[in-house]
Parts: structure tokens; sequence; C-alpha cells
């Protein structure tokens, strides 16, 4: 995103529908709400990230004269238009949660309130960033739970989906709880922990085991991590790596940041094995650390077996997030500011299938945590004017299944609006912390959270809610919109 000019970064009907904005003079301000409809991997939470680089991307919009040229070969755009998007600049608001945040299904991520050709143009972007992120740091955030408090180190460039999504995959994995990745461009750009031990190629370039451990131990005597399964983990790999241990411990060296790394076998057994080895030679504090096509239920079952493992470099499966490909976040409009009063009018969107139905109107996010235990109650979206006092009762209420209510008494709990201001009238008014500070509240987020709802499979479900000012609007909306299509 440095090196690159990202205004391009859009779908062709965003430019199109632009274009016939410009064409009709309106151009209305609205309110588009980003948000998803199911969390990823089945699981009872997601993690929102990737807003610094919707941040950069923003400050970044301009239509270069390259870009002028490029659009007008296309032979779809009028000379008037392109020449709008020469001085084209973002002037509108954006509210967002901040990266690191648990976030629900049917919440809105981020809000854009903009003159429609602005909001229209951002919305791929936008999608493409946080889609991705969010994902990533969702799957990295279900690993480092079935880890329980070994760290998690990421190891998955080779595998991403190319150079980006390694990158900022890197970076959202680290938000989520990881403790370092491989990848040191993203080391380099977001100032994270880099971590890595060698390849089997290392000890296959030397004439035995042994002398490629000893050599690697003399240049890193304070990161010695040995791997171990290149020939034979128990009857060679191991008796090397204890030789060498023994010879560094004998020469004076403290031996700390010190163990083995095994990426193959049954991890199980051999980690077992392993352990014993180790501690009957003295070496029962050493890092013992696994690979191999790992994943939140394999790091889960390993654990469950009793496995010695107390380190984990995960990278295929994390950084594709291989069984949940995609976040699913949408774009959708929600309120059109009304030029006579200045007020939102709000819309929806019908389907068919219930989920697909949007939340209309210019909202807001509070979030009800339990007094006593800081562990969340509920979400409850409302209207962005609304206000509620923490010393009154209040009464959610599903709103599918709204005979499913639940009465908050006042004094339990407290409130927190999610949405921040990120822009306002096109200028940035939010300093986006470092990456390292974001997974430290990202750790404080996830605690907020019941065991119930962090378990792997079948997690009981976070609940959001509507106000009773929302949900009576969209109901309306709803019967206004049904009526009419009787008539």
């Amino acid at each position: 995103m440095r090196a690159m000019n990202l205004t391009l970064l859009t779908d062709l009907y965003q430019l199109t529908m632009m274009q016939g904005y410009f064409k009709n003079p309106t151009n209305q301000v609205v309110v588009f709400d980003m948000f998803y409809r199911k969390n990823p991997c089945d699981g009872g939470y997601a993690i929102a990230a990737g807003l610094e680089q919707v941040i950069e991307y923003i400050k970044g919009l301009n239509f270069s004269y390259e870009d002028i040229e490029y659009l007008k070969s296309l032979n779809l755009f009028d000379a008037d238009f392109l020449e709008y998007l020469r001085s084209f600049h973002f002037s509108g608001d954006i509210y967002a949660i901040p990266e690191g945040t648990v976030v629900f299904p049917r919440e809105p991520l981020l809000k854009v309130i903009a003159p429609i050709m602005e909001a229209q143009l951002v919305e791929t972007a936008i999608l493409n960033i946080i889609n991705h992120q969010s994902l990533i740091a969702t799957k990295a955030a279900r690993v480092v739970y079935a880890a329980r408090g070994d760290g998690i180190m990421e190891f998955g460039l080779r595998r991403a989906q190319g150079p980006d999504a390694g990158i900022y995959g890197a970076r959202a994995a680290m938000i989520a709880g990881c403790i370092g990745t491989s990848n040191v461009l993203t080391g380099a750009m977001f100032n994270v922990p880099v971590k890595g031990t060698h390849a089997h190629s290392w000890i296959m370039s030397f004439p035995d085991e042994y002398t490629a451990f000893k050599t690697y131990a003399n240049l890193y005597p304070n990161a010695c991590i040995l791997l171990v399964d290149t020939y034979d983990t128990l009857k060679s790999g191991v008796p090397n790596a204890i030789r060498v241990f023994k010879e560094m411990r004998e020469s004076g060296i403290e031996l700390k940041n010190y163990g083995i790394r095994m990426d193959s076998g049954d991890l199980a057994y051999l980690s077992k094995k392993v352990y014993k080895m180790l501690a009957e030679a003295g070496f029962e504090d050493a890092t013992i650390s696994a690979s191999s096509d790992l994943d939140e239920y394999l790091i889960d079952s390993l654990k469950t077996q009793g496995a010695k493992i107390n380190s984990w470099g995960v990278g295929t499966n994390l950084i594709t997030s291989k069984d949940n490909p995609a976040f699913g976040g949408v774009y959708k409009l929600a309120a059109i500011k009304d030029k006579e009063d200045d007020t939102f009018v709000p819309k929806i969107k019908l389907s068919e299938n219930t989920e697909k139905i949007t939340n209309p109107g210019n909202k807001t996010i509070y979030r009800i945590y339990d007094k006593e235990t800081g562990k969340i109650r509920a979400d409850l979206i409302c209207l962005a004017d609304e206000t509620f006092d923490e010393s009154q009762d209040m009464i959610i209420f599903d709103p599918v299944e709204t005979w499913k209510k639940t009465k908050i008494h006042g004094g339990t709990y407290t409130l927190r609006e999610l949405l921040k201001p990120v822009f306002i009238k096109g200028e940035c008014v939010y300093p986006s912390p470092s990456v390292m500070e974001i997974r430290d509240y990202c750790t404080r987020e996830k605690a907020t959270l019941w065991d119930e709802t962090l378990r792997l499979v079948n997690p009981h479900e976070v609940y959001v809610d509507l106000s009773d000012k929302l949900y009576k609007i969209k109901s309306e909306l709803l019967e206004k919109m049904s009526m009419s299509g009787l008539e």
C-alpha cells in the first residue's frame, strides 16, 4: 500500500454509477454500513481488523494523470466527468469499530456518511481490506485460543495468496494474539516480532546432522531451536540436539530460547517421547515446537491428548483461513439525507432471505457488559442519536424472534459505544495505534467473551438486538414495502 496508488482498486460499476450520479446534480449525502452476516468458521465471534489500511487508502484517494488516461481509453466516461475526477478527494465522515474489537453479525463495523459518489467509490476497497484482515484475525484468534496459553508463531507467507495477503494476513494474525511472524517485511513495516528456525535443507547441506546442529548453535546460541525430523526424530534428531545442548552448557553458554522443532509424524506420541529424553538429559525447560499443517482443531486435539508441545508454528491453515476462505462482509445503503430538513431518511433492502434484510437508518452500536464480571451481555444497534441510562432497567429482545426478551436490571450493566469517528469532513481524526498496542487491546477484548462463546464447536451466540425505535422504523418500512407490492 505504501508503494501503490489504490484509487483504481474498485469495481468498474462503482465508476459508471459515479458518472450517473455526476450527471444527476443532486449528489445526495448517504449512509452506508459495512457489516457481515455470519461468523467465520462457525465460531461465536469475529475480530475487526484492517482499519489502519482503510485510513491509508482514504488519505491516498487521488486520480493520477495515468488513472485518468486509462479511464479515458475505456470509452465509457465523458470528458466533464473525467475532469471532475482530476480534483477528486474524499470529503465525508467515516465511523468504525476499532481494530482488535470482538464483533458480531449484522452490526456495522464501519459506517460511511458522504456524498453518494464518494461513498460508492470507496465500497470495494473497504470491503477488500476489512474482509481479508478480519477473516485472518478471527482465524488466528481461534488458533491462539486452542493453544491454551502456548505461543503461536505465524508461518504462512509462502502459502498466502500473494504478497499482500502474506503481509497483511501476518499483521492481522499478530493483532489476534500471535507472538511473532516469520514474515520479515511485516516485521519491518509494523514493528512486530519476527521469529524462525531453519529448514531441512540446512541439515541436508552438511555432512551429518550433528555438524549442522553444532554450526547453527555456534551462530545463534541465544535462539537455538533445532529441527529434529530430517532423518529420524527419536534415533537421530533428538540425540544430536541433546549432544549440542550439553556442549553448549559445558562451554558456559546460558541456555535460553533453545529447544527443538518437529514438522512431521505423530506429534502427540513424539512430543511425549521427546520431552522424556530432554528431561532425562536435564533439559526439561527446552522449547518443544511443532508445525505440520496445524489448525485450531488439531492443536486442540493434541492438547487434549497431553502432547508435550509448548510452541506452535501455524502456516497454511491460518494465513488462508483454509476451512473458511471468505469473511462475507457487505456494504449496504442505510439512509439518505433529506435536503429540506437535514434529517436522514431510512432505507431498507428487502430479500426473501431474512438474514439479507438490512437494518435501516443512521445507526450506532452500544455494547452491554455485565457490571460484576465485565463479560458481554449483548450488543444493541440503535439510532445514532439515542442515549440510554445505565441506572434504568433495559429490556432487549431478539429482532427476529421478538418473543425472546431479556430484562437487564438498572445498575447491573455498563454501556460502551463501539463506533468511533475516523474521518470528519474528509479529515482523519483517528490516530491508529501500533499493531502491538492493538494486540494488547484485542487480548482484553477476548477476555470479555464468555467461555461458552469462545469454544470452537457449537459456541453460544452473543445477541445483537435492535433498540425499540430502530425496530419500529424497520417494521414500518417492511410493512410499507409489503403493502406496495400488493398494489
